[in-house]
């Protein structure tokens, strides 16, 4: 039987967060242990695949609850951190905000050894909730955070409220189109990171090129793990995780979805993991959120899409205003 429980702690850092015009970021924990979240984080303990592990999360509580709640999943190269004004956002319209980090990101365990299947993190992700005592709540999912919780709603319909996805990944199976990599190879891949790597790539997957001082911190923390002496395992962990979203699509199963939908994308996005891979021609036809978006809301009964016009990868932290407003708008219906 799976075993979890609320572990009454909670971490304060005392450390700023966000390195701006850090040229040299500094070495951060495996854990991220020296670098502060927005809001307090707790932990549940969860006995997984035979192994014991910390789950943290956020749990943002509004000054005049409206008696709902949101969950925010992150995207693959985030963590909940990431979500800060999106949450004080919602809090503010009385919503309970909830923020994990899933297993093998941000604050929550590295394993040294994990099969990650989208399925087991829909479980964790459940786990917390059971143990906040959350039997209803909208999930929001930002990239490979809307996999996750695609395949959340699809398993759990009875806990959702209502369901937004937000620039997610899996609008469409690449494993169609890229040439299969190993465990090994993403693995190698991640071990030869560093901060240029790592800025060029959000510069120009993320921002089309137009960089704003504010989006430093989001390199500053990969950039910082890669300082780390255990770097290695966090690299692991990445790697695994590559091989998770090619090898198990959701996009197939759109139609199943039976929860109000939002779809949030911005126009400008061409995010598709595998293009180096690929010929030119090829690549054009992957990435293409403007279409993509469009196909997804047809799949899904009564879908609402909102197209935000020269957004890219992150309407939430590019766009926030852009972002918010649909998003407030959807959840109060």
């Amino acid at each position: 039987m799976k075993k979890y429980f609320l572990i009454p702690v909670i971490f304060f850092c005392t450390l700023t967060a966000g390195y701006a015009q850090d040229k040299e970021p500094r070495t951060l924990g495996i854990n991220l242990e020296n670098y502060e979240y927005p809001f307090p984080v707790k932990y549940i303990n969860l006995d997984i695949q035979e192994k014991p592990y910390q789950m943290a999360y956020m749990d943002v509580q509004p000054e005049k609850p409206n008696g709902k709640s949101v969950m925010l999943l992150h995207g693959k190269n985030f963590n909940g951190a990431y979500w800060g004004e999106t949450a004080r956002a919602l809090a503010k319209e009385g919503f309970r905000v909830i923020i994990p980090d899933q297993i093998g990101f941000g604050k929550s365990s590295k394993p040294e050894h994990f099969h990650y299947t989208f399925q087991q993190l829909a479980q964790n992700t459940k786990a917390l909730l059971d143990t906040l005592g959350v039997e209803k709540t909208s999930i929001l999912g930002h990239s490979m955070g809307g996999m996750l919780a695609t395949r959340f709603v699809l398993m759990y319909p009875q806990r959702t409220d209502k369901f937004i996805l937000e620039n997610p990944i899996g609008l469409e199976d690449w494993k169609l189109k890229v040439p299969y990599k190993p465990v090994e190879w993403w693995y190698r891949n991640e071990l030869s990171k560093d901060y240029e790597g790592i800025k060029n790539y959000q510069l120009q997957s993320y921002y089309d090129g137009q960089w704003k001082p504010e989006y430093d911190e989001w390199v500053n923390i990969l950039a910082g793990w890669t300082k780390n002496i255990d770097y290695p395992r966090i690299a692991w962990n990445a790697a695994l995780t590559y091989d998770m979203i090619f090898t198990q699509p959701v996009v197939y199963e759109f139609e199943q979805v039976k929860a109000p939908t939002l779809l949030i994308i911005g126009q400008r996005d061409r995010t598709a993991l595998g293009k180096n891979l690929v010929s030119e021609e090829v690549k054009k036809t992957m990435g293409n959120y403007p279409q993509l978006g469009k196909e997804t809301a047809r799949k899904i009964k009564n879908a609402q899409l909102v197209e935000l016009d020269n957004v890219g990868h992150l309407p939430h932290i590019e766009a926030f205003d852009r972002f918010i407003g649909p998003l407030l708008s959807f959840l109060k219906k």
